[in-house]
């Protein structure tokens, strides 16, 4: 069976600004669940990540197979979303939601573990600190230009393979 996600984001995930730093907050939570209700009830996988100027970096990658409301603001995901803008002194976090089709039956997991573990791959590729424990080990390879290839400019060709390829 094939299972199409779609993509929702980037929301602004709100937070509080201390002197010495930003948290989320309780209340922080609350609102974003006011303003992303309908996203609460779906399930897929989610990027917690931080925009800044222009960019945007990952820095959490998850899965959601009860619900995003049950799942990504636990305790255990908010120390890791705490961390990550700890090392940001500027920038706005943000989430995004990768939802599985509404569907009469149980929820295919397998896809969801899949596009977890490949999502995880990619995010490592843009933020070698990527603050996922598991899934991370980096591969030993890479494609100039393209993925894991280090800085710099990628070549035309990169550029048309990349294009061919989707990437």
């Amino acid at each position: 069976m094939n299972t199409q996600f779609s993509v929702r984001g980037p929301l602004l995930v709100p937070y509080y600004q201390g002197k010495a730093g930003r948290t989320i907050t309780d209340d922080n939570v609350r609102e974003f669940w006011e303003h992303h209700e309908e996203a609460g009830k779906e399930r897929g996988c989610y990027v917690f990540g931080i925009r800044a100027g222009r960019g945007l970096t990952p820095g959490y990658v998850g899965k959601a197979t009860k619900s995003f409301r049950q799942e990504i603001f636990t305790h255990h995901k908010l120390t890791r979303y705490q961390q990550f803008l700890a090392d940001y002194a500027k920038g706005s976090p943000v989430m995004f939601f990768l939802t599985a089709p509404r569907r009469k039956g149980p929820l295919n997991k397998s896809h969801v573990a899949e596009l977890e573990k490949f999502l995880i791959q990619v995010a490592l590729a843009a933020n070698p600190d990527l603050l996922n424990i598991q899934g991370t080990r980096a591969e030993e390879w890479g494609i100039k230009g393209v993925l894991r290839g280090g800085r710099g400019n990628a070549s035309k060709s990169a550029q048309a393979f990349k294009k061919m390829m989707n990437l």
